[in-house]
C-alpha cells in the first residue's frame, strides 16, 4: 500500500498543530502557576508588613497586683484590630504528671500558671485560672490596661511560701501570646515582659 505525499503532509501538519497546542497549554499553565506564586508571595509580604506592633508595660500597684498596659503602636496601615486575645504562658519545663498523687491531677497542673504572674481571675472576663482575659478590639495608637497579679504556690505545694515560690521564678519572664484578628487575617505574636523584683513584704 502506498501513502500519498498529500496524506503525509496532512498528518505532519496535524501533528505539529497538536504539539503547538500542547506547548501553548503548557506555557499558559506555567504562566498561571507563576502568577499564583507571585500573588501568594505578595499576600504573605502584605500580611507580614501589617504584623501588629505592641508596647507592653507592666506596672505594679501593690499587694501583688499589677496592670499590664497593652498599646498597639502600629503599623499605621493596619488601622485597627477587631480582636486582641492575650494569654499568659508557662515556663519551659515538662509538666506531665507521671505518677499522679491523690491531691493533684494532670488537669490541675495544666490549669495552673507556671510563671511569676497571671491575669486577675474574673476581671475583664478572665477565667478562674488567670490564663487570660476575653478578647477586645484596639485601634492603632491606643491601648488598654489588663489586671494581673503575682502567682502563688499551688494548693498541692505544701510547705512552700510565697517568697519561696516567687524566688524560684525570679529569673522567669512573663510570657505572653497575643492572637490578633482583623477580618479574615490572623497574627499570633509571642512576647516576653520583664518580671519585676519581688518584694517579700507584699
Amino acid at each position: 500500500m502506498s501513502i500519498r505525499w498529500g496524506d503525509i503532509a496532512t498528518f505532519s501538519t496535524a501533528a505539529l498543530s497538536a504539539v503547538a497546542t500542547a506547548g501553548a497549554w503548557l506555557a499558559a499553565h506555567r504562566s498561571a502557576k507563576t502568577a499564583d506564586t507571585v500573588a501568594r508571595i505578595e499576600t504573605d509580604r502584605w500580611h507580614a508588613d501589617l504584623t501588629p506592633q505592641f508596647d507592653l508595660d507592666l506596672v505594679e500597684t501593690g499587694n501583688g497586683q499589677a496592670l499590664l498596659n497593652v498599646h498597639l503602636g502600629g503599623p499605621d496601615a493596619l488601622r485597627r484590630l477587631d480582636e486582641v486575645l492575650i494569654a499568659v504562658g508557662n515556663d519551659d519545663k515538662d509538666r506531665t504528671v507521671v505518677h499522679p498523687a491523690g491531691n493533684v491531677t494532670q488537669d490541675d497542673v495544666d490549669a495552673f500558671v507556671w510563671g511569676p504572674f497571671r491575669f486577675s481571675p474574673r476581671i475583664n472576663g478572665t477565667d478562674e485560672n488567670g490564663r487570660g482575659p476575653e478578647a477586645f478590639p484596639l485601634d492603632v495608637g491606643t491601648g488598654q490596661p489588663r489586671a494581673m497579679q503575682r502567682t502563688r504556690p499551688a494548693r498541692w505545694m505544701e510547705g512552700k511560701s510565697q517568697a519561696m515560690w516567687q524566688g524560684e521564678n525570679a529569673a522567669t519572664p512573663i510570657r505572653l501570646i497575643l492572637t490578633c484578628r482583623r477580618g479574615d487575617e490572623e497574627w499570633v505574636i509571642a512576647r516576653h515582659v520583664d518580671n519585676p523584683p519581688f518584694n517579700p513584704q507584699e
